[in-house]
């Protein structure tokens, strides 16, 4: 796919937030050095409150990074915020820690904003690090009104070129690999840090898309993501951020009769199935976690932390 060549003088600032994950980290340093032909780049690493230090050592080994250090864990967004304010670029390419960069990446992504200047984000496709011929992701569908779900395209499939070379509108951006144009924080502010964890890009999304710009992805792009294919067990801590987030989104952006369809399926169906679930399981720490985010969003204003 041809884009357009990038002017010389825009400048892209690569964010990533670590939390623990020294080596997580440096693997993705390592292969931002080496595959990354984009000069006019600035690499930021914001460590999120980590238990020990790590910039000390990396200063030694990255000399040409910028380091910030929180003295508490910020979230997802609080940390990426951290990363924003101190960047220079243009373009902001926000990436998960745990994900490796391809040959060509910044270049591609990059010049969709001059292809489709309405762009506020685009995201390349997203393949599983341990499994590479496997899409994770390449694009997400609109949420469902009364459930406020919806579907990654393309997760799970072997990659057989099947979306590649395509550049589409996507409902929402993918929180492991993002790159934005500084005109979004302009129109439409930074992510909401009140999220935490979980749903904070859906809710940046929407409020991208009611500032007038579009979010797409461009499959020519590719990184990857050492997420694990099969999903674990859930802690009571993402119990509880998933399904307080879940409800704080649609009460922030879902228009009255959609929110009373949604809570009305949540409090009959989600909640009374989730906590026999839970009890047959004997995850009784899983039971409080649930309680507790109705609680909160029964408590809270949508702009609590």
């Amino acid at each position: 796919m041809n884009l357009t060549a990038k002017k010389p003088g825009e400048k892209i600032s690569i964010i990533s937030v670590n939390y623990n994950q020294p080596d997580v980290t440096q693997e993705l340093l390592d292969s931002i050095f080496t595959t990354n032909t984009y000069l006019n780049t600035e690499v930021i690493i914001v460590d999120n409150g980590s238990r020990e230090n790590f910039i000390p050592i990396w200063k030694d080994r990255y000399p040409q990074v910028k380091f910030i250090h929180s003295e508490e864990n910020l979230g997802f967004a609080g940390g990426n915020n951290l990363g924003i304010a101190a960047a220079d670029g243009d373009y902001l390419f926000l990436v998960n820690n745990d994900t490796e960069f391809t040959s060509g990446l910044l270049e591609t992504l990059s010049g969709t904003f001059q292809d489709f200047p309405d762009t506020g984000i685009v995201c390349p496709k997203i393949n599983y690090f341990e499994h590479p011929g496997k899409i994770q992701y390449v694009g997400f569908t609109e949420l469902t009104s009364i459930t406020a779900r919806n579907q990654c395209l393309g997760q799970f499939e072997d990659d057989r070129g099947q979306y590649d070379d395509r550049v589409y509108i996507t409902a929402f951006a993918h929180g492991a690999a993002m790159m934005v144009s500084r005109k979004v924080f302009q129109r439409a502010g930074l992510m909401a840090e009140n999220f935490f964890l979980y749903y904070e890009e859906m809710d940046w999304s929407l409020r991208i898309r009611k500032a007038g710009f579009k979010i797409r992805v461009n499959t020519s792009a590719l990184i990857y993501h050492k997420e694990s294919v099969s999903v674990g067990a859930d802690s009571p801590l993402k119990i509880y951020y998933m399904n307080r987030n879940r409800i704080l989104l649609v009460r922030k952006h879902s228009v009255f009769y959609k929110q009373i369809l949604f809570f009305l399926y949540f409090g009959l169906m989600v909640f009374p199935r989730n906590l026999l679930q839970f009890l047959i399981r004997g995850k009784f720490k899983h039971i409080t976690a649930m309680c507790k985010a109705v609680y909160w969003n029964l408590t809270h204003s949508t702009n609590s932390f």
